[in-house]
């Protein structure tokens, strides 16, 4: 393998790594509706565990309300319990039609609640860009052991792979910083 290739290879996963927290973020509720809220709810159906977008719709009918057209009525039971079971503090409202789930504003209590929430899925980020780094670092001395490069390739691909990741966790680190921001505005 050549260095050209893990590099290419490093810079996509890391890539991949902060599409990951922005998603996870996306999910963190702030005290406004939104569809993103819902995204990573798995529910029971038919003997198999699917996400919630694939049950049912999910839209925002008003700034403070999310509602959930579940597509097979005999679901409905299901999706609410998903919902309560999510860890996000929500309060489905079934009505034997579609699921309607208020968004309370945020108590300084679950705020901070939150704020730690962010810290962990970013801290996991961190840890995934660390491992992206270590399997770089590790295909560039198997190059060196093979004699492909030479000990000042080496060490200056490490130079540049740890720049990277430094790059990366400053990105996730500056996206952990503004979620908080975000959360702690009333």
């Amino acid at each position: 393998m050549e260095y050209a290739q893990v590099k290419q290879d490093m810079q996509a996963h890391l890539l991949k790594t902060e599409a990951a927290l922005k998603k996870e973020f996306a999910g963190l509720r702030t005290g406004r509706a939104t569809t993103a809220l819902l995204d990573g709810i798995m529910v029971e159906a038919y003997g198999a565990v699917s996400p919630l977008n694939q049950i049912g719709s999910v839209s925002v009918p008003e700034a403070r309300m999310l509602s959930v057209q579940v597509w097979d009525k005999s679901l409905l039971k299901a999706v609410e319990k998903a919902i309560m079971e999510s860890g996000l503090g929500l309060n489905p409202m079934n009505d034997g039609q579609m699921i309607r789930i208020p968004i309370p504003p945020l108590s300084e209590e679950r705020r901070i609640e939150l704020t730690k929430i962010a810290g962990r899925y970013t801290e996991t980020a961190r840890v995934s860009a660390r491992n992206v780094r270590r399997e770089a670092l590790d295909a560039v001395k198997k190059m060196k052991a093979d004699n492909v490069i030479s000990e000042d390739d080496q060490k200056r691909y490490e130079t540049e792979i740890q720049g990277m990741t430094d790059k990366t966790i400053k990105v996730l680190d500056d996206m952990l910083k503004a979620k908080e921001i975000e959360i702690k505005q009333v």
